[in-house]
C-alpha cells in the first residue's frame, strides 16, 4: 500500500482593483470557503492551514498538505428491513433487486449484504467503496463556493474578451472583471476555470514597478516571495498592515516633537487595501489653517484623501501629516508635492466654511429649524427642539432646580442649530461638535458649549459620557424624546434594522442613569416625556420600558453577569438604575450563602402559593397564631426585617440580604409544620398574610426565587 503525499496548495484570482472597505473581509472569506471545502471532500485535513492573501489586485489562498487524490471512502446505504429484503427462503426480493439496481449493483451483491439491527428490527446494508475526489474536481468545486460566498457589497457584469461578438453570451457576474487565476499543486498546475478564465502558474505584479510580466510562480510555496521579487507586491493584507504601522511610526519620529499619527484602525484597512507596496512620505500644509477646529480638518485629510494627519504629544494637530503612497520613486518630491496641493484647497474650504459659519449666531439660526423636516408624523427639527427642551428642563429641575434648568434650556435650544451650518452640511459627521465651537464664538459658557457638543453622547459602545450636568440633561432629553417619539408612532426595530439607532439611544439612556447615579426613575421619565407630543403619538410608555429592560439585560451579561442573576434583579424593574450594580453584587453575595438555595427555593414555593390566591392581604393577626412553627416565624420576622429593611433603605443591599438569611431555619421549620390552606377560614387568611409579608420583605432587592435552576 502508497503512502499518499501531500503538498501545498496555491489559488489565486488576479482582478481588477477590488473596493477597499471591503477588501480585508473578502480575502479572508476566499481563503476560509476554500479550505472548509477541500476538507469536506477529504483533500485537506484538519491538521492543513490556510493563509490568507489580499491586495488590490488579487484574492489568494495557500493551503497546507493538500492531496492530489482524497482516499477511497467506506460507505454504508441502509437499504430496508430484512423481512422486506428477502422471502421466507432467504431469496431476494423483487424490492431488494431492483434497489441494488439503482445503486449499480446486482444479484451477486446478495450474499454479500450486511445484516444489523436498525431500532428493534434487522435491516440490510450495502457496504461499498466512493472512490476518493481528485484535486483538480475538488478544487473546482471548493473555488466555485469560495466564489459564490463572497461577501460581495455590489456585483457588476462585463463582457468576457472573447465573447465580443455574442453579446448576451459572454456575461459574467463579479465584483470586478478578473483577468487571471493562477492554481498551482506543488509546482504542478492544476487544471480548474472560474469567471471563464483558464488556471495557469503566472499572474501580474505592482502596475507600474513590476520587474517582469508575468510574474511566473515555481510552486505555491514561493508565491508571496516571487511576487514581492520580482511584481514589487505584498500580496499578504496583514504583512502590508504592519508594514504601514511600521513606515507611519518611522516617519513620525523623525519628524520630532513627540509626534504620533492618529489612531484609526478603519483608516489602516482601507489604505491597507489601496496599496500594493507602501510608501509612506512625509507632507506639510500652511500653519495658517490650524485656526480651523482640528476635527475638519482630520476629518477632511482622512474621509476625502486617506491621509493620516500627525499629532503633537498633547494630541494636537501639528501641519505635518502622511501620506501612504503606492509608488517608490528615487525622488519622491513630485509625490509630496502632488500631494500637499492636493490638500490645500480642502483645508481652504473648510476654512472657508468656518469663517461663514461664524458670521451668524447660533441663535439666528433657531427659526430656520422649523423649515427642516425631521420625520413626516413627528413634525420638523423645530418641533422637535421645543420637545427636548421641555424634557431637558423638567429633568433638570429635578436634579438642580432653576439655575441648571435655565442652562439645560439655553443648550436644548442652540443643540440642533449647527445643522444649518455649511460645515456640517458638508461634514455631517462634525454635527456637535461644531455647535460646540460656535457656541464658544458667540460668548456663550463653557458649560452650554461642551453640552452642546456633547447632547450626542455616547454615540457608539464605549464613548464618553457628556461631561457636566448640563449636557447630560440635554443628551437624556434628545435621546429620550427620539425613543418616545419613535415608539409612539409604531417605529421598532426589528430583526438586523433599526434605521433611527433606537437600540443606541437605549443603551445611552441606560449608561447615563447608571454610571452617573441620577435620582430619577425610568418609568417617570417616559410618561413625563408623553405629553410634550401632543396628538402626535400614542403612550407606548410599557412598550419601550420593556425593550429598555430588555437592552439592560443584554448589557449586563455581556459584563459578565449569569442570566440568573440579571433575571433576579430585573424582575423587579428597579427604577434607579444606579442601584442595579448595587443589587447585582448583592445578590451574588447572597447565592453564595450556604442557606440560599433553601431560601430561594422557598420563595419560589410562596410565590405559587400566593399566586393562587385572589388579593392577599399582608396582615398578621398574632392571636390567631397557633402552631408552634408560625409563632416562630412570626417572631424571627419581626427581629430580622426591621433590620433588613433599614438596610435596604440607607443603600445596604447586600447586608440586607445577608440578614435576610437568618430566617432560613424558621422557614423550613414552618413548611414542615404548618398546613398553610388550613379549612379554617381565618387561620387560612392569617397564615397566607404571613407568606405575603415574608415574601415582601425578602424580594426588595431582587426576585430570589430566579436564582432557582
Amino acid at each position: 500500500m502508497t503512502t499518499m503525499t501531500t503538498q501545498n496548495l496555491l489559488v489565486e484570482l488576479f482582478v481588477e482593483e477590488l473596493p477597499p472597505k471591503a477588501l480585508k473581509k473578502l480575502g479572508e472569506s476566499f481563503a476560509s470557503v476554500l479550505l472548509e471545502q477541500l476538507r469536506a471532500q477529504g483533500l485537506a485535513s484538519e491538521a492543513s492551514t490556510v493563509t490568507p492573501f489580499a491586495s488590490p489586485r488579487r484574492l489568494a489562498a495557500h493551503v497546507s498538505a493538500v492531496l492530489a487524490l482524497a482516499a477511497d471512502k467506506a460507505v454504508s446505504q441502509k437499504l430496508m428491513p430484512v423481512s422486506v429484503g428477502l422471502d421466507a427462503a432467504g431469496q431476494p426480493t423483487p424490492a431488494l433487486l431492483k434497489r441494488l439496481q439503482a445503486l449499480g449493483a446486482d444479484a451477486s451483491a446478495v450474499s454479500g449484504l450486511r445484516r444489523a439491527l436498525d431500532g428493534k428490527a434487522e435491516a440490510l446494508f450495502y457496504d461499498s467503496t466512493a472512490p476518493g475526489v481528485s484535486l483538480s474536481d475538488g478544487l473546482q468545486k471548493a473555488l466555485a463556493e469560495a466564489l459564490a460566498k463572497l461577501p460581495i457589497p455590489k456585483v457588476m457584469t462585463y463582457q468576457l474578451q472573447d465573447g465580443c461578438d455574442m453579446p448576451g453570451w459572454s456575461s459574467v457576474q463579479f465584483v470586478r472583471p478578473a483577468h487571471g487565476l493562477v492554481a498551482l499543486h506543488g509546482s504542478t498546475v492544476v487544471p480548474v476555470t472560474a469567471l471563464g478564465l483558464q488556471s495557469g502558474n503566472s499572474t501580474q505584479g505592482h502596475r507600474f514597478e513590476a520587474a517582469v510580466s508575468p510574474v511566473v510562480l515555481k510552486d505555491a510555496d514561493s508565491y508571496a516571495q516571487t511576487l514581492l521579487k520580482d511584481g514589487a507586491v505584498i500580496a499578504s493584507f496583514a504583512e502590508r498592515r504592519a508594514e504601514i504601522e511600521r513606515q507611519l511610526a518611522a516617519a513620525a519620529t523623525k519628524v520630532g516633537g513627540g509626534c504620533k499619527p492618529i489612531d484609526d484602525d478603519a483608516l489602516l484597512d482601507e489604505v491597507t487595501a489601496l496599496v500594493e507596496r507602501p510608501n509612506v512620505l512625509i507632507c506639510e500644509f500652511e500653519k495658517q489653517f490650524l485656526d480651523v477646529p482640528q476635527e475638519c480638518l482630520i476629518l477632511t485629510m482622512k474621509a476625502n484623501q486617506k491621509y493620516f494627519p500627525l499629532l503633537d504629544a498633547a494630541g494636537k494637530l501639528t501641519n505635518k501629516f502622511l501620506v501612504v503612497s503606492n509608488i517608490q520613486p528615487a525622488d519622491a518630491s513630485l509625490v509630496i508635492g502632488g500631494n500637499e496641493r492636493v490638500v490645500r484647497p480642502r483645508l481652504a474650504d473648510a476654512k472657508f466654511f468656518f469663517d461663514q459659519d461664524r458670521k451668524k449666531t447660533l441663535e439666528s439660526r433657531v427659526a430656520g429649524l422649523d423649515k427642516v423636516v425631521y420625520h413626516n408624523k413627528l413634525g420638523t427639527q423645530g418641533e422637535r427642539v421645543e420637545r427636548v427642551r421641555a424634557i431637558a428642563w423638567a429633568m433638570a429641575q429635578q436634579l438642580g432646580g432653576e439655575a441648571l434648568a435655565a442652562q439645560a434650556d439655553t443648550a436644548a435650544r442652540l443643540a440642533k442649530t449647527d445643522l444649518l451650518t455649511d460645515m456640517v452640511g458638508e461634514f455631517p459627521e462634525l454635527q456637535g461638535i461644531m455647535g460646540g465651537y460656535y457656541a464658544l464664538n458667540d460668548g456663550l459658557s463653557a458649560d452650554v458649549a461642551h453640552a452642546i457638543e456633547d447632547h450626542y453622547k455616547p454615540r457608539f459602545a464605549g464613548d464618553d459620557l457628556p461631561r457636566n450636568p448640563v449636557g447630560l440633561v440635554v443628551a437624556l432629553a434628545d435621546k429620550l424624546e427620539t425613543l418616545v417619539g419613535m415608539f409612539g408612532i409604531g417605529n421598532l426595530p426589528t430583526g438586523d434594522k433599526d434605521p433611527f439607532a433606537l437600540r443606541r439611544h437605549a443603551l445611552g439612556v441606560i449608561r447615563m442613569l447608571s454610571e452617573k447615579d441620577l435620582p430619577l426613575n425610568v418609568s417617570d421619565l417616559l410618561a413625563g416625556a408623553v405629553p410634550v407630543f401632543g396628538s402626535k403619538i400614542s403612550d407606548a410608555s410599557e412598550a419601550l420600558l420593556a425593550f429598555i429592560y430588555d437592552r439592560l439585560a443584554g448589557s449586563l451579561r455581556e459584563q459578565g453577569y449569569s442570566a440568573q442573576e440579571v433575571d433576579a434583579v430585573l424582575a423587579l424593574q428597579p427604577q434607579r438604575l444606579g442601584d442595579v450594580a448595587k443589587r447585582l453584587a448583592a445578590v451574588r453575595t447572597f447565592a453564595a450563602l450556604p442557606e440560599a438555595p433553601a431560601l430561594a427555593a422557598a420563595n419560589k414555593r410562596i410565590g405559587n402559593i400566593l399566586k393562587k390566591e385572589q388579593a392577599v392581604d399582608a396582615h398578621v393577626s398574632e392571636v390567631l397564631l397557633q402552631e408552634p412553627a408560625e409563632k416562630a416565624l412570626y417572631a424571627a420576622m419581626k427581629d430580622v426585617v426591621p433590620k433588613a429593611n433599614a438596610q435596604f433603605d440607607a443603600g445596604d443591599y447586600t447586608a440586607s440580604l445577608q440578614t435576610l438569611a437568618a430566617l432560613r431555619a424558621p422557614v423550613d421549620a414552618f413548611f414542615e409544620g404548618v398546613m398553610v390552606n388550613a379549612e379554617q377560614l381565618d387561620l387560612r387568611l392569617n397564615r397566607q398574610g404571613l407568606l405575603k409579608s415574608l415574601h415582601q420583605a425578602m424580594n426588595r432587592v431582587a426576585d430570589l426565587s430566579r436564582l432557582v435552576s
